[in-house]
């Protein structure tokens, strides 16, 4: 690690720990406001992979990592009170869900970029991102959510994701959980296109002081 990858570290480190903040928080019906900060992990991935080259990418993706491990360990041991009961703010299945697809979306994503990087410049930070928010997303809410997968905690009660209701309030008949997926993953995608922005700028400003 140089010094040149301290403010990448520094920055997934910050998007990790504030998400993981903001994601006890809701915005509306299917959201918390987590699911807002969280795809700027994928744009600081992006944006080091693209100026330091995929090593430092991934050293990146290890920081935010473990940033996530400690959140998740101070969260089991942080107790809330609501109706009636007794409960963790982060249940070890949320806490193993979070680990995997973090984990697993973020070194596809430096994966897909890399395989990218000589086409337009566009184009690795955009399909990296797309592809690797959907892998979030799916990985994230069925570990964390699908009955199927009930033995992952069986102490953990998350029946109530199970509920059937309108997809998205007035689509066809789906578990809750699955609602919140696919309002999780349009926030990711709109989030990606947005996110070209910044990339572009970003890049270029790091571009000029290396050169």
């Amino acid at each position: 690690m140089t010094r040149s990858h301290i403010p990448g570290i520094v920055a997934m480190a910050a998007v990790v720990v504030a998400s993981n903040i903001l994601v006890q928080f809701l915005f509306g019906q299917w959201l918390t406001w987590g699911a807002f900060t969280y795809p700027i992990a994928f744009l600081v991935t992006d944006v080091m992979n693209r100026v330091y080259g995929t090593a430092a990418a991934r050293k990146v993706v290890v920081a935010g990592f473990l940033a996530g491990v400690a959140c998740s360990l101070i969260g089991t041991r942080i107790m809330l009170q609501g109706d009636g009961f007794t409960y963790p703010a982060v249940t070890l299945r949320i806490a193993l869900a979070s680990g995997v697809a973090f984990l697993t979306a973020q070194l596809l994503d430096v994966a897909v970029f890399s395989a990218l990087r000589e086409g337009k410049w566009w184009r690795a930070p955009l399909a990296s991102t797309l592809i690797g928010s959907s892998v979030d997303t799916a990985l994230f809410f069925t570990l964390a959510f699908s009955g199927g997968l009930s033995w992952l905690e069986p102490g953990n009660d998350v029946a109530w994701a199970g509920e059937v209701l309108p997809l998205l309030g007035s689509g066809p008949l789906a578990p809750l959980w699955v609602s919140l997926a696919a309002a999780d993953w349009m926030v990711k995608l709109s989030l990606a296109l947005l996110a070209l922005v910044p990339f572009r700028i970003i890049v270029r400003k790091l571009t000029e002081k290396t050169t």
